[in-house]
């Protein structure tokens, strides 16, 4: 049987997202600021997209610029703000929890001249309200949280930490990741007022190298890219087009049943979790129960995470330990923060779950974790008698 549990990295492609794919590239291959026809047909499909992923988020599609993903998306919205608020202010706000497309760009401004601070978070990987207000004050000029943790799940109170800015009277600009809660989670500018949210193609069943970045109305913020003006001269450089078109579909696809497809994937989540800790003894849950669908995190103590990974790539089940955007990591720096002891982030799994995955493969999973886990605990106990 074949598994995949690893959709917090990268997700299947819909087949109608390759077939729109496909077709932009064969059929569409204009660019789309050519004046011929070819071109206008490009520029239509941009177009359409545009309004799609607005309309997902309750925004206007002039408010939406396409990246390459993510991180392009997290980096984009750092550095136009700190770029024209930097006379305002220098405090930049994030949590110490964040994906490492946020983290490193913050260091990148500390060394330009911010002063950044990294909220702390709770045993259950939220961020720690109390640290928060402390740490606001006039210099604010930037606020990043993500929406949810790409390792944990943990939902973070976004909403809560806008409207502590707005009653403070703190003109801070709010930015989220949303790369982990897009489809996943209900996210409405018009309800939850943020700033900017970046977002990724490929975390939907969307393509790769396909991602955009909400930046609301009125903001003015600098490029950060130059060059022929594309997006409203905010994002110069040719449209991925073909890109473009498989993130728009990606989207019509999630927000067909959005319900049935998230309480779908919730159901999987909680049996495999339940089925583990019935079958396997010494587990750490690091998943907090208010969590998003798509995430489980647990730490199979006495073991370690990257050999039980492999051990389940033999049989057809792909996990992850952690981010996988993030390379020669020594051990897990949201697990730390939680306060979590060596042995449980060294035993850590990330099953990431999608539409796709049923109970049945649960069970198998179950099985073979069970055996693969006993196998490894009783070849460290051996090792450690000698």
């Amino acid at each position: 049987m074949f598994v995949y549990l690893d959709n917090s990295s990268t997700t299947k492609p819909y087949p109608s997202v390759v077939r729109a794919v496909t077709q932009a590239m064969e059929k569409a291959y204009g660019n789309p600021s050519s004046l011929h026809r070819m071109g206008l047909e490009a520029e239509q499909i941009v177009k359409e997209a545009r309004g799609i992923v607005a309309r997902s988020l309750g925004a206007s599609p002039k408010e939406i610029f396409f990246t390459s993903g993510g991180t392009e998306s997290d980096n984009t919205a750092l550095f136009s703000v700190w770029e024209s608020r930097k006379r305002q202010g220098k405090r930049i706000l994030t949590s110490c929890v964040e994906h490492p497309a946020i983290l490193r760009a913050c260091e990148k401004l500390a060394k330009m001249g911010a002063e950044v601070v990294y909220l702390p978070v709770t045993a259950q990987g939220i961020l720690d309200m109390e640290a928060f207000q402390e740490a606001l004050n006039e210099e604010t000029i930037l606020v990043s949280l993500m929406h949810v943790n790409n390792e944990t799940g943990a939902v973070m109170p976004i909403g809560e930490a806008v409207r502590i800015l707005h009653q403070r009277n703190i003109p801070a600009i709010f930015h989220t990741d949303a790369v982990q809660s897009y489809g996943k989670l209900d996210l409405d500018v018009r309800s939850c007022p943020v700033d900017m949210i970046s977002l990724s193609g490929h975390k939907i069943h969307g393509p790769k190298g396909a991602g955009a970045l909400y930046v609301r109305e009125g903001l003015v913020s600098p490029p950060f890219m130059y060059g022929g003006g594309q997006e409203s001269g905010f994002r110069s450089g040719t449209e991925n087009v073909p890109g473009i078109a498989g993130l728009a579909e990606a989207v019509k696809e999630q927000w067909k049943d959005p319900d049935g497809r998230r309480a779908h994937i919730a159901h999987v989540k909680s049996y495999l979790q339940k089925r583990l800790s019935e079958e396997i003894t010494d587990l750490s849950v690091h998943t907090p129960a208010e969590s998003a669908p798509s995430v489980l995190n647990i730490g199979f103590n006495g073991c370690k995470g990257e050999v039980l990974l492999h051990m389940l790539e033999q049989a057809d089940i792909f996990v992850s330990t952690g981010s996988a955007c993030s390379s020669k990591k020594s051990g897990s720096h949201v697990l730390a923060a939680m306060g979590l002891q060596k042995s449980q982030i060294e035993g850590a799994i990330r099953f990431s779950f999608s539409e796709e995955n049923t109970t049945e493969q649960m069970d198998y999973v179950v099985e073979v974790i069970r055996k693969a886990a006993a196998s490894q605990r009783r070849l460290r106990k051996a090792f450690a008698k000698e």
